[in-house]
């Protein structure tokens, strides 16, 4: 089981560990998702969702649509998440960065310490796994390390399993105490990640949606819908993908048509993107690990 996530598992790590370095203030987040992708591809790696880059109160799901203008400014909460995949075996990984210099110190201070509660949330969640633990037990020694640094945990958002070519397989690792008694078992694929804001750590949808899952074929009255939905199962099955994607194929108004058509169909689902319900900014880290009698393997470190 290791041994099938491990080159995934080094992939992201890299990917993610070089997007650090990447981002920067003024950056376009197109710029940020491209290279990230990009990469990814160029390790020898498939995108196993599209690279989430979600900045302050945009808790998740924020990946840009094609000619997105959008820019990253001194200051920004810089959540950038990214999964890698090889032969469907999928690593799922993200880290927050404070991006710029000329901020103020107090500020700074702040989100640099709701980024260590984040991280240490993680810590935490990942010293509690192990066979036979809990659900409930990890979110609750999660919530307790980003509590105990003065932040609140995103209640309504979780980890999850993860299975070949399944992104979320059904188990939910809660950022909270849950009565959750379901037990881990040993070689469950886990992602943990932890959310931390200083906002009453709730999420809500917004309308704008720009990541999808292809959920079953329907008949389609548009043959711009009809082409897309036979693109979209033959190249990304039960992956999430991006509209973006799809330009290749499809002129912008088409697209936007056909998506729509989709989406009404219920033949694609739209991921919304997701805020902290307060507008506060938020941070998130992320790694995949394989559950293990007496521990667990990190394979995203």
């Amino acid at each position: 089981m290791i041994d099938m996530y491990k080159k995934p598992g080094k992939i992201a790590s890299k990917v993610r560990k070089d997007a650090i370095n990447y981002v920067k203030e003024d950056m376009k987040i197109l710029d940020l998702v491209e290279f990230v992708e990009n990469e990814i591809v160029d390790l020898g790696g498939g995108i196993a969702f599209p690279c989430n880059v979600s900045v302050n109160e945009i808790t998740a799901h924020y990946t840009s649509p094609a000619g997105d203008e959008n820019i990253i400014k001194s200051g920004d909460v810089v959540k950038i998440d990214l999964g890698a995949h090889v032969d469907g075996y999928i690593a799922d990984t993200a880290v927050s960065v404070l991006v710029g210099d000329d901020i103020p110190e107090e500020l700074r201070e702040k989100h640099q310490n709701m980024i260590l509660a984040s991280q240490e949330g993680l810590e935490s969640g990942i010293s509690a796994i192990r066979a036979g633990v809990e659900i409930g037990k990890v979110g609750e020694v999660i919530g307790k390390a980003i509590n105990d640094r003065g932040f609140n945990p995103i209640s309504n958002l979780a980890g999850h399993s993860i299975d070949q070519w399944i992104l979320h397989a059904g188990l939910s690792i809660p950022n909270i105490k849950e009565n959750n008694p379901h037990k881990l078992e040993e070689g469950d694929v886990i992602a943990i990640e932890p959310f931390a804001t200083d906002g009453i750590g709730r999420v809500t949808d917004m309308n704008e949606a720009y990541i999808f899952k292809f959920l079953r074929d329907r008949p389609m009255r548009l043959v711009h819908a009809e082409r897309a939905l036979k693109v979209i199962k033959e190249k990304y099955g039960n992956l999430n993908f991006s509209g973006r994607w799809l330009t290749s194929h499809l002129s912008k108004h088409h697209l936007n048509a056909a998506m729509r058509m989709l989406v009404s169909s219920r033949a694609v689902y739209p991921f919304h993107v997701l805020r902290e319900k307060t507008n506060a900014v938020v941070a998130q880290t992320e790694h995949t690990v394989i559950v293990e009698s007496d521990g667990c393997t990190i394979i995203t470190e």
